[in-house]
């Protein structure tokens, strides 16, 4: 009795839920399982995405609902480089058995590294990212201009980073790598985050939008975007990846993804999660 009654509500709800969602919703277009929507996102990435969390997990559930699907999360965590994790979450699966998703998050929009990729469709960008430096504005006043200007400071200040990162080759190497004494390295940037709160060093060079997010508690530090032009990566769109054949898939998902960016639904996950949107 109990088995049937728990198969008649979700019954009702699908079909509730049938009625109100946009025509395209009812196909369930090309995924793995019928009624879900399997979407991969990166392991301990906070904001994004971590132990059930974050913005991009938000966004997947939202996504799931206007295709009147249900969102399975796998959180996985990052390979050598993003075409490992193209491979393994989305078109052929992990080599440990782990079957891939109908759609990995968080996927740089880039022509370049799309074309490098041909057997996934790189498509929706909702998030532009930036390079950033959190500060101590009492420790570093400004880091306007040139890194040689801006970055003298870090030849008596320490600046975190988190490990293997851009941030990392960048304080490294520049300025012919007069900073690498002062250059504190974290496992994550929230660590790093958490260092300068205690002021065991004065600044921290991240993605804006970790930043922000590991330091909404914090509003005495001041947040830059980095405009240097020794900076070879300034900015990047985020957006979705799925199977190149998955044409049907990708165009559902870049509908329901315009109508929450039109509600100011994907505006106010952003802020939710202590993160500004920007759009790309």
């Amino acid at each position: 009795m109990k088995n049937d009654r728990r198969a008649f509500l979700i019954a009702a709800g699908a079909m509730m839920a049938g009625a109100l969602l946009p025509a395209h919703a009812a196909a369930q277009p090309e995924v793995q399982q019928a009624g879900t929507l399997r979407v991969a996102v990166y392991a301990d990435y906070a904001p994004f995405s971590a132990r059930g969390k974050g913005i991009d997990v938000a966004l997947a559930q939202s996504l799931a609902e206007r295709l009147g699907l249900r969102a399975e999360i796998v959180e996985f965590p990052a390979d050598e480089n993003m075409n490992d994790d193209l491979r393994n979450m989305v078109w052929k699966g992990h080599y440990l058995g782990h079957r891939p998703a109908d759609v990995m998050m968080h996927v740089p929009v880039d022509a370049q590294f799309a074309a490098q990729n041909d057997k996934v469709a790189i498509f929706g960008p909702y998030h532009l990212e930036t390079i950033a430096i959190a500060r101590n504005p009492e420790r570093v006043p400004s880091v306007a201009g040139s890194a040689a200007v801006a970055f003298e400071v870090f030849t008596r200040e320490k600046i975190g980073v988190e490990l293997d990162t851009h941030a990392s080759d960048f304080m490294l190497h520049v300025m012919n790598g007069r900073l690498r004494d002062n250059v504190v390295h974290f496992r994550s940037v929230a660590e790093a985050a958490a260092a300068m709160a205690k002021g065991e060093v004065s600044a921290v060079m991240a993605p804006r939008s970790q930043l922000e997010g590991a330091l909404k508690e914090h509003k005495q530090f001041a947040i830059d975007t980095l405009t240097m032009p020794e900076l070879r990566v300034k900015g990047w769109p985020l957006g979705m990846a799925v199977k190149a054949d998955h044409k049907e898939l990708a165009a559902a998902l870049s509908e329901a993804l315009a109508d929450i960016q039109r509600s100011g639904e994907l505006a106010r996950i952003f802020t939710t999660h202590g993160v500004t949107h920007r759009v790309p």
